[in-house]
């Protein structure tokens, strides 16, 4: 079951904490990098991040997947975090967690996310999911991202020139 979390419960922010661990700690090693960004989070950063978190999780409430979202324009949603557990991966989770953001924020016209380059999973998940790359960029010697952007056809356009 995919519900929106609440970051001031202290059980889900430790379950999201060590999955995010989990999660990033394989793709630093996939894709060459010493460290992520995500890596340095700490309870208190996730806490106070201003990110919207989605799961999966099991009738035990057991986390095995997270997709966490940002709106930083009127127009576009970044997501900024995907991670699922290794024990539960090529299950569909992935793909069940961005259709449930596609579905919370339906009127959205841009979803924007970005992944290393070499994560040939995450690439592929998104590429499956519609979007296509438009950058790629060195973040540190050897290591690339490539961001996607999928653009969505059923979302009203919003005029924000001034007249």
């Amino acid at each position: 079951m995919i519900r929106q979390f609440s970051l001031h419960d202290d059980d889900t922010v430790r379950q999201i904490w060590s999955l995010q661990h989990i999660a990033y700690r394989i793709e630093a090693e996939m894709i060459g990098a010493k460290e992520l960004p995500p890596l340095m989070d700490t309870m208190e950063s996730l806490r106070s991040c201003g990110e919207t978190f989605y799961g999966e999780v099991d009738e035990d409430g057991e986390i095995h997947g997270v997709v966490a979202v940002l709106r930083e324009k009127p127009d576009t949603l970044t997501i900024t975090r995907m991670m699922v557990h290794p024990d539960y991966g090529r299950k569909g989770i992935g793909s069940q967690l961005l259709n449930h953001v596609f579905a919370q924020h339906s009127q959205v016209p841009l979803y924007i996310v970005s992944t290393g380059t070499l994560n040939e999973p995450a690439v592929g998940l998104y590429r499956k999911a519609g979007f296509e790359p438009v950058e790629a960029f060195d973040v540190a010697p050897g290591v690339e991202l490539t961001t996607f952007h999928r653009h969505n056809p059923n979302a009203v356009q919003t005029d924000n020139r001034e007249e």
